[in-house]
């Protein structure tokens, strides 16, 4: 069935949901019900269908939905509605869409003082207010609080695309990939105080090694802290962009080298040993996590630059 079919099809449905659920909700509408009445969310309501989460988003909640309008489902790569809707991609096409939902209700009095949200596929959303609105991951809110029956709309103006594990060719960029993960806060503070996230958010290739929360801690009492203040942002970034490559290398690469030149234009000392590959004296614990702007490899130990 095509695209437009599936659409009209769904909104016809829907469209009798309204006339039977106005008879017993005192007029307010649910989640649904708004969205298909306002006629600008005609995919994600054949996408609903397709996924079968049209119950699930009727039910008593309360929700928090993040609407992408039609415009922003237009703005994915050619074709890509269309295949998220085959019967084959069912799971993908749930992961997407229960990407745009976070269980209660989160008005947007609150969502501007949140750092980040979990949503419904237990991944998280990374939340941002600069200086021209609010932002989730890339995605800019262009309405907020549609109140519903039993939950909030905020309206958005670029589909959320969940880190690995979501839908073909939609991979979460470095950034994003190491929040969701939760296993590297204090990296992902460091990279906000030393004003690199956008960097890392570009295009790239890069290849990260990220230290965990646990290889922070191994550092002398005090470090991570005085690190994080504003005098000493020069010493952060050398750190961390110490950690980075411009490049993308993957784990069968990297066995190969004797030394990788950094971000920062420090050498990293390679070495594969018997008990696996070290960086440094950093062990490498986990390899190759795909994102869509590089690679990151999980180390166990902060690297530190040489002084200059």
């Amino acid at each position: 069935m095509k695209l437009k079919s599936i659409v009209t099809a769904a909104a016809l449905v829907a469209g009798l949901q309204i006339a039977t659920a106005n008879n017993h909700t005192g007029g307010k509408q649910d989640i649904v019900d708004t969205a298909v009445a306002a006629g600008s969310f005609k995919t994600l309501a054949a996408a609903l269908t397709a996924a079968d989460l049209v119950d699930a988003l009727k039910g008593k909640g309360p929700f928090t939905v993040f609407a992408p309008t039609d415009e922003a489902f237009a703005k994915l790569p050619k074709g890509t509605v269309e295949t998220l809707l085959k019967p084959e991609n069912k799971d993908k096409l749930v992961d997407v869409l229960t990407y745009h939902v976070v269980p209660g209700k989160v008005p947007a009095a609150t969502a501007v003082t949140l750092k980040k949200a979990d949503a419904l596929n237990k991944k998280s959303i990374k939340v941002n207010k600069k200086s021209d609105g609010l932002f989730l991951n890339d995605s800019k809110v262009v309405k907020t609080d549609i109140m519903c029956s039993n939950g909030i709309i905020h309206v958005i103006d670029t589909v959320l695309l969940p880190p690995a594990g979501g839908a073909a060719n939609t991979q979460a960029d470095i950034v994003d990939t190491a929040i969701a993960a939760g296993s590297f806060k204090t990296l992902a503070a460091g990279l906000s105080a030393a004003d690199l996230v956008d960097a890392l958010k570009s295009d790239g290739p890069f290849t990260v090694f990220a230290p965990t929360d646990e290889a922070f801690a191994k550092l002398p009492k005090g470090t991570v802290e005085n690190l994080l203040k504003p005098e000493n942002r020069d010493k952060l970034v050398d750190i961390l962009t110490y950690h980075v490559v411009a490049a993308k290398v993957p784990a069968e690469t990297a066995l190969t080298l004797k030394k990788a030149d950094a971000l920062n234009k420090k050498s990293i000392k390679v070495n594969k040993k018997a008990d696996g590959l070290f960086l440094n004296d950093s062990k490498v614990i986990k390899t190759d996590i795909m994102c869509s702007n590089g690679i990151i490899h999980v180390i166990d130990t902060v690297l530190l630059p040489a002084a200059n």
